[in-house]
């Protein structure tokens, strides 16, 4: 059964960003940073932005969050960019991962471009 967020539905929306963030962390995904877009974009309630270090790695990296989410019945969108594993962007509705590579990510900067946003602590589930 798909999850749908609802307005209020924060335990989904926490659920799934510890899904994003496990997966993420598990693939040994870099500099993990979680911000939280609620009003600043329309785009989405949260970017979660890392880096790997090759092609491969960002791709491992890509599969894993879209596996973990559609195990954990939380469907995904869309996914760009898989091909030229330079920036991957996984679409998973209220939560948009960008997964770069270490030179793209530090060309785009997302973090400067989207400042405003404060940065999310999500606990790792294993500690």
């Amino acid at each position: 059964m798909e999850k749908i967020f609802k307005e209020g539905n924060r335990e989904s929306m926490t659920d799934l960003l510890q899904v994003v963030y496990t997966s993420l962390d598990n693939k040994h995904a870099e500099d993990i940073v979680v911000l939280n877009m609620q009003n600043i974009s329309l785009l989405a309630d949260y970017f979660i932005i890392c880096h790997g270090n090759s092609d491969r790695q960002i791709q491992a990296i890509a599969r894993e969050v879209q596996d973990q989410a559609a195990k954990h019945g939380y469907p995904v969108k869309r996914v760009e960019g898989y091909d030229t594993a330079k920036w991957i962007l996984v679409d998973l509705g209220d939560i948009v991962v960008h997964i770069f590579h270490k030179d793209e990510r530090l060309f785009y900067n997302l973090e400067r471009l989207w400042g405003d946003a404060p940065q999310l602590d999500v606990p790792y589930a294993n500690e």
